[in-house]
């Protein structure tokens, strides 16, 4: 069973949509007594890193989170805001604390005298090693993001796929039981189902 965490900050229609497509059992909760019962989680996402993180606070879900992948190693899926609270702080209207799950911090796109826009929205290539969380898919295929901010990676190996905007940054993480992707795979056709197929078998 699939659990999508609702702390309302995410597309949880689509999100919990792609996985039933894909034949997944799916409970979409903020109910940590609910959750509990699911195999592997999903942090879902779309808006400030510091509104999600009080989210979760109120609801009791950061303690329960740590305790169920840091501790009891629960697979655990970060997407676009999901993956960014992944992140040990965000300088998203100000400096906030994360989650700590991944060594890094999250910040917003520096284009300099760069003509591109932010945030980042549309298809974009994403260049990573055909294997795990990618088995299956054409390393450059092609994700669909909307975002301002992006993950930096302090341990260089926990960024599994990078993007150019710009410049390269980090679209895909993995530590150990822990994932995350900036881009949108419920959002990004054959190849955004692969992924999440992918991370349903694990």
């Amino acid at each position: 069973m699939i659990g999508i965490i609702d702390y309302g900050m995410g597309n949880l229609r689509s999100v919990s949509k792609a996985f039933e497509l894909i034949g997944a059992e799916v409970i979409v909760s903020g109910d940590t007594n609910e959750l509990v019962k699911a195999d592997k989680l999903v942090l879902p996402g779309v808006g400030a890193f510091g509104d999600g993180m009080n989210n979760l606070r109120k609801l009791g879900l950061i303690e329960f989170m740590h305790s169920q992948v840091m501790v009891n190693k629960k697979p655990l899926l970060g997407i676009c805001l999901g993956m960014q609270l992944l992140a040990e702080k965000g300088y998203e209207r100000g400096e906030n604390k994360g989650l700590g799950f991944v060594a890094g911090e999250v910040k917003k796109f520096d284009m300099g005298e760069r003509n591109l826009k932010v945030p980042h929205v549309g298809w974009n290539e994403v260049k990573f090693k055909e294997e795990g969380l990618f088995r299956g898919i054409k390393s450059g295929s092609c994700f669909y993001f909307v975002h301002s901010y992006h993950l930096i990676c302090k341990e260089p190996k926990d960024a599994i796929g990078t993007t150019e905007y710009g410049y390269t940054f980090t679209s895909a993480v993995n530590k150990g039981n822990i994932f995350g992707t900036q881009f949108h795979p419920e959002k990004s056709q054959e190849a955004g189902l692969k992924l999440l197929e992918n991370y349903l078998k694990r």
